[in-house]
């Protein structure tokens, strides 16, 4: 059983910052490290993030990687060429992705011909959650009364709301991203580390059981 379990927040492209908290952080062979999700898009390389994701997953025993919006989103466009799904990923910033694949055209995206297959490979591996030691690791958050494996997919990615309003009734601690918050967000039941890496602010992770904050 890991000894300690460490989680990171929102990375999207920010890859000095991920290397920068990576680097304080004081993970061991029997710790787990879950990462929540959202590894691309509006920060300045994408590219360099998953390249350093998939060295990292290669090098540790225990790494999670979760699914964010941002990466659901550009799995979904491949699969089904959607044009709202286009549109809504020029909204969430896809084109500084491109930019960091040697200024992809944005005709790539429908079959991800622009990523190297390892990265691809990575994407379509992100899981929608993930539990230990009485801790939920998800992206977003849960609708009231869902568990994980009732919740729609999408709307798991995209929580926000009354998720983070209402009194958390589950009896595991939900760890979290995708919104962002100046500093650590603590409540009952409920800890989210986005505090908006790719805005100017930092990139965040929790060691857990301690709930110690590491901060790049």
């Amino acid at each position: 059983m890991a000894r300690h379990m460490f989680a990171v927040g929102d990375i999207h492209g920010c890859l000095g910052k991920l290397r920068e908290l990576m680097d304080r952080l004081p993970v061991d062979d029997q710790d787990t490290v879950v990462f929540l999700g959202d590894y691309i898009n509006r920060g300045p390389d994408s590219r360099g993030v998953l390249d350093y994701l998939t060295v990292f997953e290669a090098a540790h025993r225990d790494v999670v990687f979760l699914l964010g919006n941002h990466e659901y989103l550009l799995l979904e466009y491949a699969r089904t060429n959607d044009p709202e799904h286009l549109q809504a990923m020029r909204g969430l910033g896809v084109e500084a992705t491109l930019k960091s694949y040697g200024d992809a055209p944005v005709s790539a995206l429908r079959d991800l011909s622009f990523m190297p297959g390892e990265h691809v490979r990575f994407l379509e591996a992100l899981r929608p959650f993930h539990r230990q030691g009485g801790y939920l690791f998800l992206h977003g958050g849960l609708l009231r009364g869902c568990t994980p494996e009732t919740c729609p997919l999408d709307q798991m990615l995209t929580m926000r709301g009354t998720f983070l309003s209402d009194p958390w009734e589950g009896d595991e601690t939900v760890v979290f991203g995708h919104t962002s918050f100046l500093t650590p967000f603590v409540a009952p039941g409920k800890i989210g580390i986005d505090t908006g890496a790719v805005r100017g602010n930092l990139l965040t992770a929790v060691e857990l059981p301690a709930v110690r904050f590491y901060h790049a």
